[in-house]
């Protein structure tokens, strides 16, 4: 009788993990820190990069002061409206159009804080991101990034 119960039990785990962990049902959502320091970088995102699917949202959370985001104008895919949250203020955006989306933290572009999301998998707007004019270390380090996306 224990063999049986066994058997039923894992067959429910594994029917649950298969429809509903890896549907998309349930959102991915990501979180984003604004820092002053992580590791030995300076005023950086937590992640330069985030992948998320369409309707899926970012939280980009202010955990230290001075920061913010600006959507980068130029790029994001077109039909997004412009984006710039406060200083010192938590934040969140949901990306409803596929492609990429560049951003910035508005008073420390030019020290690299700099990030980007894809959204849908999706890289149409790729010659728009290839373009934009990076300045001070953002232009070091975008070059790497926008290669990896």
């Amino acid at each position: 009788m224990t063999n049986i119960i066994r058997k039923i039990a894992i067959l429910f785990t594994t029917f649950f993990s298969i429809t509903f962990l890896t549907s998309n049902s349930f959102a991915a959502d990501a979180t984003v820190e604004m820092l002053n320091k992580q590791g030995k970088e300076s005023m950086v995102f937590s992640k330069k990069i985030v992948r998320i699917n369409v309707g899926e949202k970012v939280f980009w959370k202010a955990t230290t002061k001075g920061h913010n985001v600006e959507f980068i104008k130029g790029g994001v895919p077109e039909g997004v409206e412009k984006f710039k949250s406060k200083f010192n203020k938590d934040v969140e955006f949901k990306f409803d159009i596929p492609g990429i989306y560049a951003y910035w933290c508005t008073p420390h572009k030019s020290m690299g804080m700099i990030g980007f999301v894809v959204v849908g998998e999706n890289k149409s707007n790729l010659d728009a991101i290839k373009s934009i004019r990076f300045s001070g270390k953002s232009k070091k380090i975008a070059p790497d990034l926008i290669n990896s996306l």
